[in-house]
């Protein structure tokens, strides 16, 4: 350990709260305090039903508030608080450790140039998707009158979305094997950056040659997600967008593909927080999974990742009027165009509808 190190001086006997932020640009992160028991309390800004655990899984964007129980007496050793990537991909990650150490604050009549021992935590694996699954079924709204949990309980649009990998050809200036490079897609669409803003151009009714209106709904074609790839690969590309009336409540189940790899992408949902009505390994059933939903208590979230060869299924209201992207929240995968955008209309009341820009904003 250097002088940097980050270090958390705790008293013996209380109770402290931790607010964890995953700040990582590609990593999931596995979180663990060596001896220590933490109690969840919060996710995403959203009440939890409090559960114990010895070790989080954060997504990057995520936020998990924790409380931390200081043990009674003064232990003769330091706790390291370490944290380690989950990664399922294929491609190579930072596999260090990132320690900083938990101390107990001293009696006057202890020797403070004492060097105590460190105890370090047992992290999963690294690709342990099955504690990840575990962890995050335990998340639960708090569903009571004060702090309800507000499901649409009934479902005007459902959406099929596959995410993953795939290959397009080599952008130009550039040299590639087999003249094909990675990239990411949702239902098969690797999202185009457009050079005029999506809401400048939503706004205005400027779409034309911005953006179109014809993300599929379903996956293009049907093949065994989580089996054996399709021999063809290749993927589409474009600025795609769905349309939403103001108000429309929507189901999206998201599945993971095993075209390139199985692989965990944490989704991120701007201007919307979503419930998190189940989730599970292989391919989604329509028929079997649905009657398994949780309707009552669901995790609310705006990042839930999308478990390494499984399906995760989500609600949420589209009350916000504007463009709204959702995307993987590993950097990497969403400059390779694991993204795409709903476009939510206006509604009819004066507070249901996009305000107009400043006079001075300057346009793309």
């Amino acid at each position: 350990m250097n002088a940097d190190t980050f270090k958390l001086r705790v008293k013996p006997g209380k109770t402290y709260l931790l607010r964890l932020i995953n700040a990582a640009l590609n990593d999931e992160l596995f979180v663990s305090i060596a001896n220590h028991t933490l109690t969840v309390v919060e996710t995403d800004a959203i009440y939890v039903k409090p559960f114990k655990t010895h070790t989080v899984l954060i997504t990057p964007g995520q936020t998990i508030n924790v409380l931390l129980q200081a043990e009674s007496k003064v232990p003769k050793t330091n706790f390291a608080m370490a944290a380690r990537p989950y990664a399922t991909g294929p491609a190579t990650f930072d596999n260090t450790t990132m320690i900083g150490i938990l101390e107990y604050e001293k009696s006057p009549s202890s020797k403070n140039s004492q060097k105590l021992p460190l105890l370090k935590p047992e992290l999963p694996k690294f690709n342990d998707s099955t504690y990840a699954m575990n962890f995050s079924k335990q998340i639960r709204s708090l569903a009571t009158a004060k702090f309800p949990a507000k499901v649409p309980q009934k479902v005007d649009r459902h959406f099929f979305f596959t995410v993953g990998l795939g290959i397009l050809p080599c952008s130009q200036n550039q040299t590639c094997p087999n003249n094909t490079r990675l990239a990411g897609a949702v239902n098969n669409v690797s999202f185009v950056q457009p050079s005029i803003a999506l809401l400048q151009a939503h706004f205005f009714n400027q779409s034309k040659g911005v953006y179109t209106t014809d993300f599929p709904v379903n996956p293009p074609f049907k093949f065994n997600y989580t089996g054996t790839p399709p021999k063809n690969i290749m993927l589409d590309s474009g600025t795609k967008v769905v349309v939403l009336p103001f108000n429309t409540s929507v189901e999206l189940v998201m599945q993971d593909t095993s075209i390139v790899s199985a692989e965990s992408h944490p989704l991120h949902l701007h201007g919307f927080n979503f419930f998190v009505l189940g989730m599970g390994f292989g391919n989604f059933d329509p028929k079997k999974d649905p009657a398994k939903f949780n309707l009552v208590d669901p995790a609310e979230r705006n990042t839930i990742g999308v478990p390494a060869g499984g399906w995760v299924t989500i609600r949420f209201l589209a009350d916000n009027p504007g463009v709204w992207f959702m995307h993987c929240h590993l950097e990497v995968h969403t400059s390779w165009g694991l993204k795409m955008a709903w476009v939510v209309n206006d509604g009819k009341g004066r507070k249901q509808k996009l305000p107009t820009p400043p006079s001075d904003l300057p346009k793309c």
